[in-house]
């Protein structure tokens, strides 16, 4: 069996997702090739030339991706800050627009110490367990209210302790209770949300309209239904300074911010753009 170049399975791998309408074609055959390698993408320069089974391996995972199949579905993972957590179907898969939150939040961290933190309809709990894992003196809640998110959830959170993070507390909940974390009014230093919002009957890549939870997805009143029960709740959980960044859909720009100005004890209530420039979360800090 001849050993062929990486370089050309790669090649011929970008063609086929680029033709299947992949727009991240070439990331993602790097990454599966990786994948099945079992390297680091950074590393596959160090391997040159692959065996057939390599290659057969890499063309099965690229057929899959090219039928849409979210590319962490097939991975088993998803990274978020320094950690990746295990997704799957049934719980949303994080995006890397999310880290944008989560380095945000981290600054808001920075001068605290033993902060606490909520991270609101966790989902796979990735946003929790990444301020855990980069605040190990953090005192971290998370909260949803989907069974199978929850156990996704937990799956990670297991996974993340067994490797030396500080455990974080799951919660099954909603943020439309008024009574959520009743206990933690007032001192709470960071709130955290990646919430459903995206208006009912926008249209969706089939990577998310086929394999996200639709639940996790769409959100009435123009996606921001859920949005207003965060802001409300953030106001009432933030200890003087603490701040709050709630994700949203690139039509929000203006809504959230504004929201969020809404309410007397929120200030500096400030838009932020993603990777590609366009509106993605929104944050605020409670005033003393």
């Amino acid at each position: 069996m001849r050993r062929q170049p990486l370089r050309l399975a790669l090649l011929e791998a970008t063609r086929m997702l680029s033709d299947a309408g992949v727009e991240s074609a070439r990331n993602d055959a790097e990454l599966l090739a990786a994948h099945v390698l079992g390297v680091e993408r950074g590393e596959l320069p160090l391997v040159p030339l692959v065996d057939p089974p390599v290659v057969e391996a890499l063309g099965q995972l690229v057929a899959q991706r090219a039928k849409r199949i979210p590319l962490q579905h097939i991975t088993g993972w998803a990274a978020i800050g320094n950690i990746t957590v295990d997704v799957g179907p049934g719980v949303f898969v994080p995006r890397p627009e999310t880290d944008l939150v989560l380095s945000w939040g981290l600054d808001v961290l920075a001068p605290r110490a033993h902060p606490v933190v909520v991270d609101l309809c966790t989902g796979s709990g990735a946003l929790a367990l990444a301020v855990a894992h980069a605040r190990p003196d953090a005192q971290v809640y998370a909260v949803d209210n989907d069974t199978a998110a929850l156990a996704w959830a937990r799956r990670n959170a297991d996974k993340r302790a067994e490797a030396g993070d500080t455990p974080v507390r799951l919660y099954s909940g909603d943020v439309t209770d008024g009574r959520l974390f009743a206990e933690l009014d007032g001192l709470v230093d960071l709130v955290l949300c990646n919430p459903p919002y995206v208006p009912i009957g926008k249209s969706l890549p089939p990577e998310v309209a086929e394999h996200d939870p639709e639940h996790a997805v769409f959100a009435a009143d123009g996606g921001l239904a859920l949005i207003k029960s965060v802001v409300t709740l953030a106001a009432r959980l933030l200890r003087s300074g603490g701040g709050v960044a709630i994700e949203h859909d690139d039509d929000h720009g203006q809504a959230v911010p504004a929201l969020l100005s809404q309410r007397r004890v929120l200030s500096e209530a400030t838009g932020h753009a993603d990777l590609a420039g366009r509106p993605r979360f929104a944050t605020a800090r409670r005033t003393g």
